[in-house]
Protein backbone atom coordinates (compact mmCIF):
# COMPACT_ATOMS: atom_id res chain seq x y z
CA UNK A 1 0.00 0.00 0.00
CA UNK A 2 2.82 2.29 0.70
CA UNK A 3 4.63 1.75 -2.76
CA UNK A 4 0.98 2.87 -4.10
CA UNK A 5 0.52 6.24 -2.33
CA UNK A 6 4.71 7.05 -3.42
CA UNK A 7 3.37 6.62 -6.77
CA UNK A 8 0.41 8.29 -6.61
CA UNK A 9 2.26 11.64 -4.94
CA UNK A 10 5.21 11.46 -7.34
CA UNK A 11 2.14 11.47 -10.11
CA UNK A 12 0.50 14.42 -8.79
CA UNK A 13 3.37 16.59 -7.09
CA UNK A 14 3.60 20.27 -8.58
CA UNK A 15 6.46 20.61 -10.69
CA UNK A 16 9.36 22.17 -8.45
CA UNK A 17 10.86 24.65 -10.38
CA UNK A 18 8.27 26.72 -13.19
CA UNK A 19 11.60 28.47 -14.17
CA UNK A 20 12.40 25.40 -16.49
CA UNK A 21 9.62 25.77 -18.30
CA UNK A 22 10.67 28.86 -20.25
CA UNK A 23 14.54 28.47 -19.53
CA UNK A 24 14.62 25.21 -21.49
CA UNK A 25 12.88 25.86 -25.31
CA UNK A 26 14.21 29.90 -25.22
CA UNK A 27 17.57 28.81 -24.90
CA UNK A 28 17.41 26.07 -27.53
CA UNK A 29 16.09 28.35 -29.42
CA UNK A 30 18.36 31.22 -29.35
CA UNK A 31 21.53 28.63 -29.63
CA UNK A 32 20.01 26.77 -33.04
CA UNK A 33 18.72 30.47 -34.47
CA UNK A 34 22.21 32.11 -34.31
CA UNK A 35 23.54 28.41 -35.52
CA UNK A 36 20.97 28.20 -38.42
CA UNK A 37 21.44 31.76 -39.51
CA UNK A 38 25.64 31.92 -39.26
CA UNK A 39 26.14 28.82 -41.04
CA UNK A 40 23.45 29.57 -43.77
CA UNK A 41 24.72 33.25 -44.20
CA UNK A 42 28.62 31.12 -44.73
CA UNK A 43 27.27 29.46 -47.05
CA UNK A 44 25.92 32.48 -48.95
CA UNK A 45 22.48 31.15 -48.81
CA UNK A 46 20.15 33.65 -49.49
CA UNK A 47 17.79 35.77 -47.04
CA UNK A 48 14.74 34.04 -47.89
CA UNK A 49 16.44 30.49 -47.21
CA UNK A 50 17.63 31.53 -43.89
CA UNK A 51 13.92 32.92 -42.80
CA UNK A 52 12.72 29.48 -44.09
CA UNK A 53 15.01 27.32 -42.18
CA UNK A 54 14.19 29.60 -39.27
CA UNK A 55 10.42 29.07 -39.41
CA UNK A 56 10.67 25.33 -40.43
CA UNK A 57 12.75 25.21 -36.99
CA UNK A 58 10.37 27.23 -35.25
CA UNK A 59 7.58 25.34 -36.26
CA UNK A 60 8.86 21.41 -37.32
CA UNK A 61 11.92 21.21 -34.47
CA UNK A 62 9.96 22.92 -32.02
CA UNK A 63 6.51 20.84 -32.36
CA UNK A 64 9.16 17.54 -31.87
CA UNK A 65 10.74 19.21 -29.46
CA UNK A 66 7.66 19.79 -27.50
CA UNK A 67 6.16 16.36 -27.78
CA UNK A 68 10.00 15.15 -26.53
CA UNK A 69 9.87 17.25 -23.44
CA UNK A 70 6.03 16.37 -23.24
CA UNK A 71 6.75 12.31 -23.49
CA UNK A 72 9.42 12.76 -20.75
CA UNK A 73 7.62 14.30 -18.47
CA UNK A 74 4.93 11.69 -18.89
CA UNK A 75 7.65 8.90 -18.06
CA UNK A 76 9.01 10.94 -15.11
CA UNK A 77 5.27 10.73 -14.05
CA UNK A 78 4.92 14.16 -13.48
CA UNK A 79 1.15 14.85 -12.93
CA UNK A 80 -0.57 15.68 -16.47
CA UNK A 81 -1.65 18.90 -15.96
CA UNK A 82 1.47 19.94 -15.29
CA UNK A 83 3.37 17.78 -17.88
CA UNK A 84 0.61 19.97 -20.45
CA UNK A 85 1.78 23.38 -18.84
CA UNK A 86 5.60 22.35 -19.34
CA UNK A 87 5.08 21.23 -23.00
CA UNK A 88 3.03 24.55 -24.00
CA UNK A 89 5.65 27.03 -22.04
CA UNK A 90 8.19 25.28 -23.88
CA UNK A 91 6.75 25.77 -27.13
CA UNK A 92 5.68 29.30 -26.41
CA UNK A 93 9.02 30.31 -25.70
CA UNK A 94 10.70 28.12 -28.03
CA UNK A 95 8.64 29.56 -30.99
CA UNK A 96 9.02 33.27 -29.70
CA UNK A 97 12.24 33.69 -29.27
CA UNK A 98 12.71 31.64 -33.22
CA UNK A 99 10.48 34.52 -34.35
CA UNK A 100 12.26 37.47 -32.90
CA UNK A 101 15.26 36.09 -34.88
CA UNK A 102 13.20 35.89 -38.02
CA UNK A 103 11.95 39.44 -37.39
CA UNK A 104 16.04 40.43 -37.23
CA UNK A 105 16.54 38.80 -40.40
CA UNK A 106 13.48 40.34 -42.21
CA UNK A 107 13.63 43.85 -40.75
CA UNK A 108 17.81 44.55 -41.05
CA UNK A 109 19.83 44.68 -44.12
CA UNK A 110 21.59 41.27 -44.56
CA UNK A 111 24.96 42.53 -44.04
CA UNK A 112 24.07 43.41 -40.64
CA UNK A 113 21.50 41.01 -39.63
CA UNK A 114 24.32 38.16 -38.67
CA UNK A 115 26.04 39.99 -36.01
CA UNK A 116 22.81 41.87 -34.87
CA UNK A 117 21.14 37.77 -34.46
CA UNK A 118 24.73 37.22 -32.86
CA UNK A 119 24.80 40.11 -30.16
CA UNK A 120 20.64 39.41 -29.73
CA UNK A 121 21.13 35.84 -28.87
CA UNK A 122 24.29 35.89 -26.68
CA UNK A 123 22.42 39.09 -24.52
CA UNK A 124 19.15 36.67 -24.47
CA UNK A 125 21.06 33.72 -23.31
CA UNK A 126 23.42 34.94 -21.38
CA UNK A 127 19.82 37.12 -19.27
CA UNK A 128 18.70 33.30 -19.07
CA UNK A 129 21.81 31.68 -17.33
CA UNK A 130 21.87 34.95 -14.84
CA UNK A 131 18.32 34.01 -14.03
CA UNK A 132 18.51 30.21 -14.07
CA UNK A 133 22.07 31.11 -11.85
CA UNK A 134 20.09 33.35 -9.40
CA UNK A 135 17.42 30.85 -8.98
CA UNK A 136 20.11 28.07 -8.35
CA UNK A 137 22.28 30.33 -6.10
CA UNK A 138 25.00 29.43 -8.24
CA UNK A 139 27.71 32.03 -9.62
CA UNK A 140 25.75 33.77 -12.11
CA UNK A 141 29.24 34.76 -14.02
CA UNK A 142 30.60 31.39 -14.03
CA UNK A 143 26.86 30.01 -15.55
CA UNK A 144 27.09 32.52 -18.23
CA UNK A 145 30.67 31.43 -19.42
CA UNK A 146 29.46 28.00 -19.49
CA UNK A 147 26.24 28.55 -21.99
CA UNK A 148 28.07 31.35 -24.13
CA UNK A 149 31.10 29.01 -24.25
CA UNK A 150 28.82 26.06 -25.63
CA UNK A 151 26.43 28.46 -27.49
CA UNK A 152 30.48 29.79 -29.50
CA UNK A 153 31.34 25.88 -30.10
CA UNK A 154 27.68 25.45 -31.74
CA UNK A 155 28.11 28.52 -33.54
CA UNK A 156 31.53 27.55 -34.77
CA UNK A 157 31.00 24.30 -35.67
CA UNK A 158 27.64 25.87 -37.89
CA UNK A 159 30.33 28.41 -39.48
CA UNK A 160 32.85 25.62 -40.45
CA UNK A 161 29.68 23.54 -42.00
CA UNK A 162 28.33 26.50 -43.98
CA UNK A 163 32.02 27.39 -44.95
CA UNK A 164 32.68 23.67 -45.86
CA UNK A 165 29.32 23.70 -47.89
CA UNK A 166 30.18 27.07 -50.06
CA UNK A 167 33.24 25.32 -50.97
Amino acid sequence: MRGRESQHKAAVRPMANPLRRVIYGATTAVVTSMAVIVGLNLATAGRSAVVASLLIIALADNLTDSLGVHVYQEAEQLAQRDAFRTTMTNFASRLGVSLSFVAIVVLLRWSVATLTALIWGLSLLCFLSYWLARTRRANPVSEILKHCAVATVVVVLSAAIGLWLKG
